[in-house]
């Protein structure tokens, strides 16, 4: 469960803004460069993201169509369907769809460099998250300071970032917006709820609807938090007992996504059922489908009742798979190794993820995160356990949510979150989530199949020292000659035979995407 942190709002002042060329691992000592691998994008326009995006009938539609490249853009939507239209200076697709269907588009882009052109695939039904979530989550930077204003300069930070030219487009407040009942600080104080039970922002957010307003005329999305209980795990005012007014305000509010977590419902149902755990979460899910606009859900219970076998039934669009990732800031490295690598493995996690529900083993902890004692601090992850964090969620289809400080990212934390063709797995429109093929002591080869008929593959060095890691044929399901390209770099390695083998660093990877070439 979440932990619960008070300090004085002074110290959050002292911030460590230092930027490290090197970082050093905190169990060993040893300095390990922070070496960028991605290549920054070109000047003409390249189309980013998904390629396929979920509405409900009768919902609000907001997608902007994300590009790299120099601006001014033009943008088109060829054979876009009724109801919607595009914004040609912004990109932004706005509208309703009333008729159910699968509408295949095509995305065409033009700068003073040329033009691009890339299908899209718009499913109006009754499946949210066709692919995982890409945004920002303020929980593990901001913790219960969180205000207004952070969340707006988040916003802003997305689109001047670049973020949101690679797909990334929620942008979700956490734990301790609403009333925090008899608190000393003055600002959580106020009346939880109206006189028809309808709930409150606490006084950090004096206008809600103003700042989801504020979001969407950007071009993302907004998302909001509670629990099925009485209180939050920050202990706030949530839904129990006016789950109907809950959601009717999220809507009037004009949230887009609901993280919704058990925290104090242990104080007033049951995690000793299987019924018991799902009972909160069908409830929940029953009210959303009856809104006209679309929420995704987020289950987050901490994997209790082996919830990746039930949580799309129960209507969840992703469930969290394990405890908190960064429930001890110096305990990330091993919660990542733990939790990312053999969670997964052992419950094999990958046979229940897909379009519309996806496992989700917790944020990115990448960059400067609150480190619990009133300050920040760049993550504990070495640079080689960042880029095995990115690499094994891609692999593993899981939602692509940053929760370090998103105003203050380097080129390094901005390579590891904007790797178009990293993104491109996690994103796969097949989404099939990956698996583990080989284990040899510490070293690990994971591969998933994509839509184009590749194979991505992840040679993961869990062990302290350097080491060869072998990807062989035999291993992946595959056979003859394939061409090999190392995606974090995006470069051709060369074309190979039976296997590919490279040395890879301390707790390091190595992602590679592999196509057979014609006999």
């Amino acid at each position: 469960m979440k932990r619960k942190h008070i300090f004085p709002a002074a110290l959050l002042a002292i911030l460590l803004i230092v930027s490290f060329a090197y970082t050093s691992d905190p169990q060993t000592g040893a300095s390990e460069p922070k070496i960028i691998l991605t290549p920054k994008p070109g000047p003409a326009p390249k189309i980013n993201g998904t390629k396929i995006f979920g509405v409900r009938p009768g919902s609000p539609f907001l997608f902007t169509i994300p590009v790299t490249g120099l601006r001014p853009m033009k943008y088109e939507v060829l054979n876009l369907p009724n109801g919607l239209t595009c914004n040609p200076d912004n990109g932004q697709i706005t509208g309703i769809i009333e008729t159910p269907g699968e509408y295949n588009t095509t995305f065409k882009v033009t700068n003073k460099l040329g033009t691009t052109q890339r299908k899209f695939k718009i499913v109006c039904g009754n499946t949210l998250a066709l692919t995982p979530h890409m945004g920002w989550n303020s929980w593990y930077v901001w913790e219960n300071h969180v205000t207004d204003k952070i969340m707006r300069d988040a916003a802003d930070a997305m689109v001047t970032s670049g973020m949101m030219d690679h797909g990334y487009m929620y942008v979700n407040i956490d734990d301790c917006w609403s009333v925090k009942p008899a608190s000393k600080d003055s600002t959580l104080l106020g009346e939880p709820r109206d006189k028809n039970g309808m709930i409150n922002s606490n006084k950090r957010f004096p206008d809600m609807k103003s700042l989801t307003d504020y979001i969407h005329a950007k071009g993302l999305k907004a998302g909001i938090y509670t629990s099925p209980g009485p209180f939050t795990c920050a202990g706030h005012v949530s839904a129990y007992g006016f789950e109907e007014q809950d959601i009717a305000r999220y809507v009037n509010w004009g949230y887009d996504f609901l993280k919704y977590d058990w925290c104090s419902y242990s104080n007033v149902g049951r995690r000793d059922t299987l019924p018991g755990l799902q009972k909160p979460y069908i409830l929940v899910s029953t009210i959303l489908n009856k809104q006209k606009r679309d929420i995704v859900l987020n289950l987050c219970q901490y994997g209790m009742g082996d919830v990746w076998k039930w949580g799309k039934k129960v209507g969840g669009n992703s469930w969290r798979t394990a405890d908190d990732l960064g429930g001890s800031f110096q305990g990330i490295g091993t919660a990542l190794f733990r939790d990312g690598f053999d969670v997964f493995t052992k419950d094999s996690l990958h046979l229940y993820g897909g379009p519309g529900g996806w496992n989700d083993p917790d944020y990115l902890l990448l960059g400067y995160l609150s480190n619990w004692k009133g300050q920040t601090a760049p993550t504990p992850l070495t640079p080689n356990e960042q880029y095995t964090q990115v690499s094994l969620w891609s692999i593993q289809s899981a939602p692509f949510i940053f929760s370090g400080d998103i105003t203050r990212m380097d080129d390094f934390t901005l390579g590891l979150l904007t790797n178009d063709e990293i993104i491109e797995v996690d994103q796969d429109p097949m989404g099939k989530p990956g698996y583990r093929v080989s284990k040899e002591g510490d070293l690990e080869v994971w591969i998933r199949h994509l839509e184009d008929g590749s194979i991505a593959a992840g040679l993961f060095n869990r062990g302290e020292n350097e080491a060869k890691i072998t990807a062989k044929w035999s291993d992946l399901g595959i056979s003859g000659k394939q061409r090999v390209r190392d995606i974090w770099r995006q470069k051709d390695i060369g074309n190979f035979n039976e296997s590919y083998s490279e040395k890879v660093s301390r707790h390091g990877v190595l992602m590679i995407r592999l196509w057979p070439l014609a006999k």
